[in-house]
């Protein structure tokens, strides 16, 4: 059976469209991309009184932001004794503490703009996919605690509660997290900069960027845009431009939504859910009541019928009550990851940022780094960065990292989860 190739997000996101660039701008800031970075920054701006432009190549939330799985989680992937190894101690303080509050930023911005994107605020569950993974939520729940987070260790039988399945051996509960619909939150983002007084222009490829004088000079749909600062905010989708391209390693990550569902047994708690495996997967119920499963793996890719068998059996393997429930959406979207997995700020020239590097966790940080920026870039104050600007971040053999992760997630999900 054809795997389903349609992105819920978009088929359920309400419509958003604007118009390409169709003349010469001067603005206060020029904004390259339409994500949850880009749509945070033109917001901020266009809030702080500045003349802002975003210009998007496809359409707004076209890139990761409207791939992602939707869980606003709380810091990163790394536990908080990590950041700080990696960074020392202040730098890694700070982010850490920026990163803590994003989901607060995150719901804080959805309330005030009245953004529709089904904000749900119940947390999400860290799950133990093994004993070995319950030892190592034990050990950032310690963790977290020491750095202030409410987090909460459950045994698997609370887990087994709330989550509706046997298949785990705990979770790590983080209250300050929650769910959303990402491309509604990005598209919601523009609406609210728009209505701020922000420049928002879809179809508008930047194909050159220079500095001339004390400015900026973008060249866009044959038309230049004049600048006093400019953000790079394509992350991991990032078109032309080669001299300012971003880099990380592309790491694809795919999904799959059943039709909504009537099954209140199932994450009766309504949080969001990712797992303790190597090669990860998570899982989540939109307000619909759809299933929606991913996993690392391209879906559109030539192991993209093995990603889509093992979907199948995984959601057999964690609801066996599910095992015949066809999936009716799928897609794919691509993670930008740095070899240290923590985000970046480059500064590509004066007044210029590029943020970057999210690791597969865009929302708090595109929201945190996206406002931040801006503001730094318009009134000189960087003190309130997550992370100091560094002027130059390099990453080696992206390409066949890239494609060692894609293998390897392939021949994970060739063989797990098969009785």
């Amino acid at each position: 059976m054809k795997a389903p190739t349609t992105n819920l997000w978009r088929a359920s996101a309400a419509p958003f469209s604007a118009a390409a660039l169709q003349t010469d701008l001067q603005v206060d800031l020029a904004v390259i991309g339409s994500g949850f970075t880009g749509n945070a920054a033109g917001l901020e701006a266009a809030r702080m009184g500045a003349k802002v432009v975003v210009l998007e190549a496809e359409t707004v939330g076209h890139g990761g932001s409207g791939r992602n799985v939707g869980l606003a989680n709380a810091g990163l992937w790394l536990p908080p004794e990590t950041v700080i190894a990696q960074m020392g101690d202040g730098p890694g303080r700070r982010l850490i503490a920026a990163l803590a509050a994003a989901p607060e930023r995150v719901y804080t911005t959805i309330a005030r703009e009245g953004i529709d994107c089904e904000a749900t605020r119940n947390g999400t569950l860290h799950l133990a996919h093994s004993p070995a993974g319950f030892r190592d939520l034990a050990d950032r729940h310690r963790q977290g605690l020491a750095f202030g987070a409410p987090l909460q260790l459950l045994d698997a039988a609370e887990t087994a509660r709330r989550t509706g399945s046997t298949a785990f051996h705990g979770a790590l509960f983080d209250p300050r997290a929650g769910t959303i619909q990402p491309l509604a939150y990005a598209r919601g983002l523009a609406r609210a900069a728009q209505r701020a007084g922000a420049m928002i222009h879809e179809a508008s490829p930047v194909t050159a960027l220079a500095r001339q004088g004390d400015q900026w000079v973008l060249r866009c749909n044959g038309h230049t845009v004049t600048a006093k600062a400019v953000l790079i905010a394509t992350n991991a989708y990032h078109l032309g431009l080669q001299a300012f391209a971003p880099q990380y390693v592309p790491v694809s990550y795919c999904q799959f939504a059943t039709a909504p569902l009537n099954r209140p047994e199932i994450l009766p708690g309504g949080e969001g859910c990712w797992d303790t495996a190597m090669v990860m997967s998570s899982f989540r119920i939109d307000q619909a009541g759809r299933m929606i499963l991913g996993g690392i793996g391209n879906a559109e890719g030539a192991l993209g019928p093995v990603h889509a068998a093992w979907a199948r059996r995984k959601l057999a393997a964690v609801y066996p009550a599910l095992k015949d429930v066809p999936f009716e959406h799928g897609w794919r979207g691509r993670i930008a990851m740095t070899s240290d997995h923590v985000p970046k700020i480059l500064e590509v020239g004066p007044n210029a940022f590029a943020c970057f590097g999210y690791s597969g966790r865009g929302i708090g940080p595109g929201t945190v780094f996206g406002t931040e920026s801006a503001r730094a870039l318009l009134t000189g104050d960087r003190s309130n960065l997550p992370v100091a600007p560094v002027s130059a971040h390099r990453e080696s053999m992206t390409g066949p990292r890239a494609a060692w992760v894609e293998a390897g997630a392939g021949l994970v999900h060739a063989t797990a989860e098969r009785v």
